[in-house]
């Protein structure tokens, strides 16, 4: 069994199902973009690898001895995130709460990967910055840091880059990739921007209501599929 496996699995909620016919299997070390239209599932299905939504139908299994707990998260961020009035270090070490168990406090441990991760992102000399007062790009290693201390296993991102100028959007997915290729992590991303999609991942898992594609980013690039998105998107008819 691969790192995260979906069976014939459907995600919906009271109002009816959103996404069906999930049927893939993401390995150790592969780095998956999820695409498609707004609407078309790709929340919802992260919702269901998070363990917060449970499948209609089919399953969710994780394997490798992947555990709910060694999941690392990187959600959209809001207006009122940004402007959170905390430590930089204090945002950072919070992404290890899933770890404490029943100890009421963080440990030496916890606090020595916070700083880890701060340094492997290149912002440790922000540590004791107000996070409200950083730029769009370095609030998003903030929190991509946070992610880490969660896990060495699996990344789960939903539109990392959404509302960061060009430079920072780059420097951002050249450390995701880092972490990929380098660190051997999982990464599992939510995007819009097919052209990066298209550029870092390893595979495509294609939404519209339903898996309309699952495969690698070689495969997908000769798709009719693939093609008729990469135009409209061009073209101005999706964002």
């Amino acid at each position: 069994m691969g790192l995260v496996t979906c069976r014939d699995a459907a995600l919906g909620y009271d109002t009816g199902i959103v996404v069906s016919g999930l049927d893939f299997t993401v390995e150790t070390g592969d780095y998956l973009c999820i695409v498609g239209e707004n609407g078309s599932g790709k929340t919802t299905l992260i919702k269901g690898l998070l363990r917060l939504k449970s499948p209609v139908l089919g399953q969710i299994l994780t394997g490798d001895g992947l555990k709910a707990n060694e999941i690392g998260y990187l959600p959209q961020q809001s207006a009122a995130q940004k402007d959170f009035p905390a430590g930089v270090f204090e945002v950072v070490l919070s992404g290890r709460q899933s770890k404490q168990g029943a100890m009421p406090f963080y440990t030496r441990q916890d606090k020595r990967i916070a700083l880890e991760n701060l340094d492997k992102l290149g912002i440790a000399h922000l540590k004791n910055r107000c996070y409200r007062e950083l730029s769009g790009g370095q609030q998003r290693r903030a929190l991509l840091a946070r992610a880490l201390c969660a896990t060495d296993k699996l990344l789960l991102l939903d539109e990392p880059v959404a509302g960061l100028d060009p430079p920072a959007t780059k420097e951002l997915y050249d450390l995701i990739q880092m972490l990929n290729r380098k660190q051997g992590l999982t990464i599992i991303m939510v995007s819009h921007d097919i052209r990066s999609a298209l550029e870092y991942s390893t595979h495509i898992l294609h939404l519209g209501s339903r898996q309309l594609f699952f495969g690698t980013t070689r495969d997908y690039i000769k798709t009719d599929l693939a093609k008729g998105y990469i135009y409209g998107l061009r073209g101005g008819q999706n964002n």
